[in-house]
């Protein structure tokens, strides 16, 4: 429900707008989010004690020079009590820039770190592959194998070992 509503915000926000003003738009809101990792910060968003005028000036203070949109966005939201919206709003006008401009990022997942060489290698062939612009991280964890995750896109290519082991005795026992 909450994700629903957001993406009415971000539709409301393309109306008329350039790539690049969303862009900053999108840059604006990103340093905004970020303050609602913080526990207090989101005890003073839901406290009925700080007034809805101080709510939009601390907000708009981690932001210099914020554009008209973001402050009329960010207003319209503390009017409506739905300033725990940000984050999601963030999150969806990111999704709908990459779908503009055919660009996403993805993430590698394995349990040993991979060269340079090997990620680009992997971008390359993604890209290729997919016709995006595609930046991939690695992330070095305990999966068992290898998994390319490009969230944006839906799309994720895995192989692991425990799985290749398990599918070969299926087939093996099959087989006899």
């Amino acid at each position: 429900m909450i994700d629903l509503v957001a993406k009415r915000y971000v539709k409301a926000l393309m109306i008329e707008k350039s790539t690049e003003d969303l862009t900053m738009i999108s840059n604006e809101l990103t340093s905004i989010a970020s303050a609602f990792n913080d526990d207090k910060f989101i005890l003073i968003i839901e406290s009925t004690d700080v007034s809805t005028n101080q709510k939009i000036d601390l907000i708009l203070s981690f932001v210099a020079g914020c554009t008209s949109s973001t402050t009329n966005l960010i207003k319209l939201l503390a009017q409506k009590k739905r300033l725990s919206l940000i984050p999601n709003i963030v999150t969806d006008l990111y999704d709908e820039l990459s779908a503009i401009n055919n660009a996403y990022d993805g993430v590698i997942y394995t349990n040993k770190a991979l060269s340079d060489n090997d990620v680009d290698k992997l971008t390359i062939q993604f890209s290729k592959k997919l016709n995006v612009k595609l930046s991939l991280t690695q992330n070095v964890c305990d999966y068992d194998g290898v998994k390319v995750d490009i969230d944006g896109l839906g799309v994720e290519v895995a192989f692991s070992k425990s799985r290749l082991k398990t599918q070969m005795i299926n087939h093996i026992i099959k087989a006899i």
